[in-house]
């Protein structure tokens, strides 16, 4: 039965495509799933034709090595989430909406300000009055740069 699957060069193109998808869900960098990618064409060129052992392998790395070049940018930004766009989406949930001092403040020190229902730390560069309305210009890990409403 070995025998037969080995004779048959698109099923062992496919399996050793199945095998390395699968791993590219154990293993992390999405860099495998290219290669299971030139495997599984490589698999359909054998299905349609017949080509020789190195062609069989020139397909392999060829289709495997462009994929990665030109596809693994475009993929990881359209299905996965990156550390700089998590800052990006973060910042904008903040910046440009309003939120209300609950204590006073300055440039000198460092007050409070409440916004969506949490207090948080805020500076500003002008003097902030207890329940005025302010503007968060930015974010700074847990502190909220803000300036007065106007």
């Amino acid at each position: 039965m070995i025998e037969n699957i080995f004779s048959r060069p698109e099923l062992v193109w496919f399996l050793l495509g199945l095998v390395l998808f699968l791993l590219e869900l154990v293993i992390p960098g999405f860099f495998i799933f290219f290669f299971g990618l030139g495997a599984w064409v490589t698999a359909l060129i054998c299905l349609l034709g017949e080509p020789s052992t190195n062609l069989q392998i020139i397909i392999f790395a060829v289709v495997s090595v462009l994929s990665l070049v030109a596809l693994r940018k475009m993929i990881q930004k359209k299905f996965f989430y990156h550390d700089e766009n998590l800052s990006d989406k973060v910042e904008d949930e903040f910046t440009g909406k309003d939120a209300t001092a609950t204590e006073d403040f300055n440039s000198e020190n460092i007050g409070k300000v409440e916004f969506k229902g949490t207090t948080w730390k805020a500076g500003s560069d002008t003097h902030i009055k207890a329940g005025q309305t302010v503007i968060i210009k930015s974010k700074e890990d847990f502190k909220l740069n803000v300036e007065p409403k106007k």
